[in-house]
């Protein structure tokens, strides 16, 4: 809620497990499961909860076990707790504790996804296990194990990766050191940029990445932050080729259509909610049948419901602060269901700009007043508690809804949660959204009122970076300046120019029917092309093909016949960290044969065999696609060398040779290049 001043208040209420839908988890005699975490001077006792959704059993961990300490009870208290130690020790709750319950129920496991690195500990957990149950040495464990581990990053910026210091680290994960067998230094060394400094932070993100076997952003454009934030750990390599990939996150689509949308969805096409089950891109292809008379009502009736909701929940939001039957009265009438409504809810936090909208408020209040074209904003959010300066936001903004001129045309809601969400989403003409590019990692509200028929709006950020065309929403051009202030003021105004010229007359050009044709035939492209690609239906057959079933393959493969081939990677992993040093270049030549350049390399391998190397010529692409990477092939032994070798290859001469140049990488047929051996050595 927020204070009479307008500033957010937190609280925390405890979450009495009696009246939640959940169950202890109970072994066969009955006695609650409990999983014990061996700590400095201490065991960390777990409770162990469990919940039905749908056809799946989710496992919940609490720390609220009356057999520990009261500091230690309130590990699991709270999402944000307070320092870095609580912190920590969440960390170690999920990603170790995690792993022990998995294996007390005797859940094998093939393929573990950790979705941001706070669950990291999970990989080391996984691995450690696995040298104890098969009696492989850790580094094998480790090699066999991460092949079956996919990590996706959430996070945009590094600085927003969980980072501990060493000292904490060691004395806290004391047990998995003496577990894994390895020097403390060497296990630490996972988490570093430079294994080689041993005050640098522990990060969880770099040890999630060295942990799994495939990595991922949420979306497209995230993919290519992602590849830029990790490109630290894999030095000499292009950026384009960091091994992250991204799948787009999707919204659970019968979560969030409202009454109105889900009646449309069955007239288009039948079926009921299995229509997202059995075919979603024949589901939303139907919408294409349905008139524009028949969608522009559904959206007016869509439109009305939000506005009743809203005023009973103010209503009751200024009931709650005490307020004069006169303002309660009133609050039972704002806002008008015949009216342009716009929707802004989220996090209030810098980068995603809440108050961009408020850049000019005297233009923001001329477009509120209109009286012919008045647009209305319903706005919900909170900032993080530690976050002043999102809550700031949160009181500007409610101080505007404040404002005497605007109060029955602008709305700030409290406590913003998903049942509010439903109801925003279900109704909402245009959502709004305004990240500072590309600090949006994907973004899904905006996706949730797609399937309603509500347009969006927004900077190219995220998941609307792919998901725009010019037909289906608005997007905010992106500022250009020397500072965040320059940008911001030129992406507000450009916001300001949007809706004056192009939301607002769109909406409001009706024939005389009071039909807006082009503005419905938006919606109808919006719905058709946009509800099934970002879908959590699409998102997990993604994952499926390009992260889960090659995950488990390649575990699969790595643990048969006792790890076999999990000890031929450690060796040829320990056989290439010891010998790459001496890698390197001798002469190359090249010349011109017909249309190719034909190029001719003297390599010195040192210690290492042709079979461990793979030789290309590389250019980055000469109009921003995939650079060019052409095998070099060997052609035999230099003349008297020692692991000296002739390789020969030929690329396209439609460009200057000297675009080219060649590189040595490791080469295994079972390994991922660079993601598990990151050595490169280059021509130049």
């Amino acid at each position: 809620m927020v204070a009479e001043s307008g500033w957010q208040l937190e609280a925390f209420p405890y979450n009495d497990p009696g009246s939640l839908p959940v169950t202890p988890l109970c072994d066969q005699d009955g006695s609650r499961v409990r999983i014990g975490i061996e700590l400095p001077g201490r065991t960390l006792q777990l409770r162990v909860w469990q919940a039905r959704v749908g056809k799946t059993m989710l496992y919940l961990l609490d720390t609220n076990d009356p057999l520990n300490s009261p500091w230690d009870r309130g590990i699991s208290a709270n999402l944000y707790a307070a320092g870095k130690e609580k912190r920590f020790l969440q960390e170690i709750v999920l990603g170790i504790g995690g792993w022990l319950l998995l294996e007390q129920l005797g859940i094998e496991v093939e393929v573990c996804h950790l979705n941001e690195g706070h669950a990291a500990f999970a990989v080391l957990a996984r691995a450690v296990s696995y040298a104890r149950r098969t009696g492989l040495p850790f580094e094998a464990a480790w090699w066999a194990t991460r092949a079956g581990n996919v990590f996706t990053t959430h996070t945009p910026v590094a600085a927003a990766f969980d980072q501990f210091p060493p000292d904490m680290v060691l004395r806290y994960a004391q047990r998995i050191i003496e577990l894994s067998g390895l020097p403390a230094e060497q296990l630490l060394s996972l988490e570093r940029q430079n294994s080689h400094d041993p005050d640098e932070p522990f990060n969880m993100a770099f040890l999630a990445i060295r942990g799994c076997g495939h990595v991922n952003g949420v979306s497209r454009l995230h993919g290519q932050v992602s590849r830029q934030l990790f490109a630290p750990l894999f030095a000499g390599w292009p950026v384009a080729e960091v091994p992250v990939s991204h799948v787009t996150n999707g919204v659970h689509v019968p979560t969030w259509d409202s009454a109105e949308a889900n009646q449309l969805w069955s007239q288009a096409f039948g079926t009921g909610e299995r229509r997202w089950v059995q075919n979603l891109e024949e589901a939303t292809a139907s919408v294409k049948q349905l008139s524009l008379d028949e969608i522009w009502n559904f959206r007016a009736k869509a439109r009305n419901t939000l506005v009743d909701y809203v005023r009973r929940r103010l209503a009751r939001q200024y009931r709650e602060h005490g307020a004069s039957p006169d303002v309660v009265h009133r609050a039972e009438h704002v806002l008008d269901p015949n009216v342009l409504t716009i929707g802004f809810a989220r996090r209030f936090t810098e980068y995603k700009r809440p108050n961009l909208l408020l850049h000019d408020v005297e233009r923001l209040v001329r477009m509120i007043r209109a009286s012919d074209r008045a647009i209305q904003l319903i706005v919900a959010g909170k900032a993080h508690p530690n976050d002043d300066q999102g809550k700031a936001m949160v009181q500007a903004m409610v101080h505007f809804a404040r404002r005497e001129d605007v109060c029955d045309r602008v709305v700030f809601l409290e406590d913003y949660d998903m049942v509010l969400a439903q109801h925003l989403v279900g109704g909402i003409d245009v959502w709004l959204n305004t990240p500072r590019r590309p600090a949006e990692a994907c973004g899904t509200s905006g996706m949730k009122v797609v399937v309603n028929g509500g347009l969006h709006l927004s900077q190219r950020d995220g998941w609307w970076d792919e998901a725009y065309t010019p037909n289906v929403g608005w997007a905010i051009d992106d500022g250009c300046g020397d500072s965040a202030l320059e940008v911001d003021v030129r992406d507000a105004l450009r916001l300001y120019d949007i809706l004056e010229q192009q939301v607002i007359p769109e909406f409001y050009n009706r024939d005389a029917e009071g039909l807006p044709s082009a503005w419905v035939e938006r919606i109808q492209a919006s719905m058709s092309q946009l509800t099934a690609p970002f879908s959590s239906d699409r998102m997990v057959q993604d994952y499926a093909n390009l992260a889960y079933l090659p995950a488990a393959e390649a575990f699969l493969k790595r643990t048969a016949k006792q790890g076999l081939l999990a000890r031929e990677l450690t060796a040829w992993h320990n056989t290439l960290d010891d010998c790459w040093r001496n890698v390197r270049f001798g002469t190359v030549h090249v010349e011109r044969e017909g249309e190719q350049w034909l190029f001719t390399a003297q390599l010195y391998l040192g210690e290492l065999s042709s079979e461990q190397v793979r030789v290309e010529l590389f250019a980055d692409s000469a109009d921003a696609g995939q650079p060019i990477a052409a095998p070099m092939l060997l052609r035999g032994p230099l003349l008297g060398s020692v692991q000296g070798f002739q390789y020969r290859g030929s690329v396209p001469a439609d460009r200057p040779a000297e675009h080219y140049t060649a590189r040595i990488m490791p080469f295994q047929p079972a390994a991922q290049v660079p993601l598990e051996a990151a050595h490169i050595c280059w021509q130049h």
